[in-house]
């Protein structure tokens, strides 16, 4: 168990700290709903203030995290988009659009909020790149993975070089979508047809982690570990926009260590 795994759980949290080939030095976590201060829908610990939540909470809740971090996230305004943030040391005032975020430079927190959507990690084998990225469908059709891996290389990571975890999403069994999306990734890659089963009525069941996966391959990244935790099921766990229609967020976040010893 490593470090922050051992804080969080002293802590009582049942915060998830992903087990992928990285180095020591590469930092990483999903929040849960729970050791927050929210209530209601927003029951504990929701880190968006883009969902109605009262701030104070928010702020509490963000103090918390930040608690168990080594700098305070750099959080993203979202947008269902493929942009990739490139991180530096120097914070900007205002959240960049994007929906991926990458860094080289150490003690840089990146960080996604999702509530369903799957939150992509990456890591060079060396430590020397990190990035995450909010893969919803249309992300993920539209190329967020792609453009992702595309901004690691140009930090100096290559893909071959490259490690990816897969956070807690919904799953494909509670994943069930129109004919649209299927179109969509169809139209890049018409054999990621075999991760959609047929539903009811023209619906389809999509596999966000297996498409990721296939994306990934197709950019050269093969080491990939997953969690295959269903976020629309896990009521008590996570938040679901397709469950509650409303609700929180919880954050995927990934670093780089300040102290290359730590």
């Amino acid at each position: 168990m490593t470090p922050l795994a051992q804080r969080i759980r002293s802590a009582g949290l049942d915060w998830i700290v992903p087990e992928w080939a990285t180095p020591a030095s590469v930092g990483a976590l999903v929040t849960t709903r729970a050791g927050g201060v929210s209530h209601g829908a927003f029951a504990s610990m929701n880190l968006s203030t883009a969902v109605g939540d009262d701030p104070e909470a928010v702020s509490e809740n963000r103090r918390r995290l930040s608690s168990f971090l080594p700098a305070p996230p750099r959080w993203l305004t979202q947008v269902h988009g493929t942009e990739v943030a490139v991180l530096g040391a120097h914070a900007d005032p205002k959240s960049p659009v994007a929906d991926a975020a990458v860094t080289r430079e150490r003690g840089v927190v990146c960080a996604v909020l999702v509530a369903d959507c799957l939150p992509v990690f990456l890591a060079d084998r060396d430590g020397t790149a990190v990035g995450i990225a909010h893969a919803g469908w249309r992300g993920l059709a539209a190329g967020v993975i792609e453009q992702t891996v595309g901004a690691m290389a140009n930090l100096g990571a290559r893909s071959d070089r490259l490690v990816a975890w897969l956070g807690p999403s919904i799953g494909a069994a509670a994943f069930e979508v129109g004919a649209e999306v299927r179109a969509a990734f169809l139209a890049h890659d018409p054999e990621a047809d075999a991760h959609f089963a047929a539903g009811a009525a023209d619906k389809w069941h999509a596999d966000l982690r297996a498409l990721a996966r296939r994306r990934l391959a197709a950019r050269g990244v093969i080491t990939v570990a997953a969690n295959d935790e269903c976020t629309r099921t896990g009521r008590d766990r996570f938040y679901s926009w397709r469950r509650d229609h409303g609700g929180g967020r919880v954050a995927a976040l990934v670093w780089i260590a300040p102290d290359a010893g730590s």
